[in-house]
């Protein structure tokens, strides 16, 4: 289930990442190991919250985890969402570790090919519609303006979701987004995690949130492009006989 990050190191976690958007490893005690995971993986990303090293220290800090935005640094559960969505090209990878556990706050991941390839198959329609370019706008008024599938030109397909205040819907989408609500709920992945433990996803592929949680939960998550000579793929491949 794990990397064997002894053995592999980065090149250990791109495979995975390569073949499912998604790894998981064991390992990683100090912020130093995880920064230079990450920098052996990819170009790491500034975020606003972030260090001098690009790594964010997501803890509960009271009132500001209530505002919009924020909410990593409240102790509730996070919805589902693409990180950072309201850019144009979101960072592509998400790395998160653990520092301290908590009471709670599991981790939830959701493969955005499942959700699709479900939607494909129960509902064509709904795959259609919620593919539709400029029907979202995401992150706020000065956010981007896209869907919450994108079909590339190479025939990948990407995922691009979120459902709090920084979303508005145009209302030729509105009527399924409990339709899309259903299948991310039926490809929802719950897991937790050990001081040391963490994962990669590729945020173009896979939706990420957490549980509520009590206590002194410490999470470190960096943001990063992979390097490209992984050459880890953006989403996933587009089924065939199906229009975007």
């Amino acid at each position: 289930m794990f990397v064997d990050l002894q053995h592999e190191w980065a090149a250990g976690v791109a495979a995975k990442l390569a073949a499912d958007g998604l790894a998981r490893f064991d390992g990683i005690r100090t912020r130093a190991q995880l920064v230079a995971l990450g920098a052996s993986l990819g170009r790491v990303v500034p975020h606003r919250d972030s260090g001098p090293d690009g790594v964010t220290t997501l803890t509960h800090r009271g009132k500001l985890g209530s505002r919009v935005g924020f909410e990593g640094f409240g102790n509730g559960a996070l919805l589902p969402h693409t990180d950072r969505s309201g850019l144009s090209e979101p960072p592509a990878l998400l790395m998160v570790v653990c520092g301290r556990k908590g009471e709670g706050g599991n981790c939830i991941v959701i493969d955005g090919r499942r959700v699709y390839l479900d939607l494909v198959a129960t509902n064509r329609d709904a795959a259609q519609v919620l593919s539709q370019p400029r029907t979202v706008l995401f992150g706020g008024a000065t956010g981007y303006l896209g869907s919450i599938f994108e079909h590339a030109v190479d025939a990948r397909i990407r995922i691009r979701y979120r459902r709090d205040e920084l979303a508005t819907f145009s209302p030729e989408i509105v009527r399924w987004l409990p339709t899309l609500s259903d299948a991310v709920e039926r490809h929802t992945i719950q897991f937790g995690l050990e001081p040391g433990q963490g994962y990669v996803l590729h945020n173009h592929r896979w939706l990420h949130g957490r549980a509520r949680f009590t206590g002194d939960r410490v999470i470190y998550r960096l943001s990063l492009n992979p390097h490209e000579e992984f050459a880890i793929p953006s989403g996933f491949a587009a089924p065939n006989n199906v229009g975007g």
